[in-house]
């Protein structure tokens, strides 16, 4: 296998980003019943070592998931402590009439629930132009600061080289900002590029 993609396919690998960050607004504007947009802010092939220099500083709250199929690798979704408190506000809303009676426990769950129903999203929106099932491991809770989590995902594959989405979300009303960054075996990843776009030319 080969990590050569023809500069030709960029734009594709910039469309699988568009196709995940879709699905992750998607299934984020069901729960809020709002226009909830996300943007790719980012698209490249980063060394790992230089990862956290992108980054904005601060900790964060959020879920790594592993895919257990091609292009393996891991999904990170975060979210900015101040987004992490207003996300456990909506998905406790219908259960608890007192915000400050939430545990912390609970408060975790809910967040953890936000981020793999993120990473779904984006999963799925991956699968369907890959055009098969891409299934994942249980969501792991991640909190620390920003480059640190991000840096240490990086560092699970065997790659020197990360391929980086960054992503931002925005639900209006409710000022929510989240994070998604992908890290597939890049590999198996560009094989799979190159697959899908001599099928699809």
């Amino acid at each position: 296998m080969t990590l050569m993609v023809d500069i030709r396919k960029l734009s594709f690998i910039n469309e699988m980003a568009k196709v995940g960050t879709n699905g992750v607004a998607d299934n984020m504007g069901k729960l809020t019943g709002e226009d909830a947009q996300m943007e790719v802010t980012k698209t490249n092939f980063i060394d790992v070592d230089d990862i956290g220099s992108q980054l904005e500083p601060g900790k964060r709250v959020g879920v790594r998931v592993r895919l257990l199929d091609p292009p393996h690798g891991h999904i990170l979704v975060l979210f900015p402590e101040a987004s992490a408190k207003k996300i456990t506000a909506i998905m406790l809303n219908d259960v608890v009439d007192d915000m400050s009676d939430v545990s912390g426990k609970m408060a975790r769950s809910a967040v953890e629930e936000m981020g793999n129903m993120m990473a779904s999203g984006f999963i799925d929106g991956w699968a369907d132009v890959l055009g098969m099932v891409i299934d994942v491991a249980a969501p792991q809770l991640v909190y620390a600061p920003g480059e640190e989590v991000v840096t240490r995902t990086a560092n699970l594959g065997d790659d020197d080289l990360a391929l980086f989405f960054d992503s931002d979300l925005t639900v209006p009303s409710y000022q929510i900002e989240a994070e998604i960054y992908a890290f597939p075996d890049l590999a198996e990843f560009v094989e799979m590029v190159n697959d899908i776009d001599i099928q699809t030319t």
